[in-house]
């Protein structure tokens, strides 16, 4: 158990959730943020779907690692890759059809994510599948986390809704208050974004500092 859990596998696991986060220190990830992030709850499935594709497609590759032939291994990682795509666009449609409308084609885009096939390329074709799979659900989750945030910011302020479930009063309404339209436009994703970027570092900084 203690080897399961050795300090390098649970930095596979933990650094992508702060200091290597894949999107706010690496800068990877960025359009699927602007696409689906108009409304938490896709994109709460939009992150768990990377997630899920990332820790099995990096466990597979890692299995795969000594006998794919190096001149052809970037189109390996792409037919896995496909495949879970594939499977989990199936099951988006079977059980979360109107989320699945909603996400549309970014979940086919997945197949070209750069976070997951930079994971690929840099650790699962160099590591055992246990480690493979915890950097996998780290930089998924990572990822996840970032859209979470910026979806629940967008929903509350340009919707007034959160999940689909009105959250701020309807006295606030009668007393003035405007849902943010702004906040439903692509462009505005991109400014959050940059938003948790710069409080992301400026918190690591300070710490560094300590």
């Amino acid at each position: 158990m203690s080897k399961l859990f050795s300090k390098e596998n649970c930095e596979a696991l933990t650094g992508p959730l702060n200091l290597n986060n894949p999107v706010t220190v690496q800068v990877l990830g960025i359009c699927s943020a602007l696409a689906v992030t108009s409304q938490l709850e896709p994109a709460i499935v939009m992150g768990l779907s990377v997630t899920v594709i990332t820790a099995f497609s990096n466990v597979i590759i890692s299995l795969l690692r000594k006998t794919i032939p190096n001149r052809i291994r970037i189109i390996v990682q792409l037919v896995v890759v496909a495949a879970l795509v594939t499977i989990v666009s199936q099951v988006l449609k079977a059980f979360a059809y109107d989320v699945s409308v909603q996400l549309s084609v970014y979940v086919g885009l997945i197949i070209t994510n750069c976070i997951l096939m930079g994971r690929l390329e840099a650790f699962a074709m160099q590591n055992a599948p246990w480690p493979s799979f915890l950097d996998g659900i780290g930089n998924g989750l990572g990822y996840a986390l970032v859209l979470v945030i910026v979806g629940f910011v967008r929903e509350l302020f340009g919707f007034g809704t959160l999940l689909g479930f009105q959250v701020v009063p309807d006295c606030m309404y009668e007393a003035g208050y405007m849902n943010n339209g702004m906040m439903v436009m692509p462009a505005m994703s991109l400014i959050i974004v940059g938003c948790v970027i710069w409080a992301h570092r400026s918190i690591n900084k300070e710490e560094k500092k300590k």
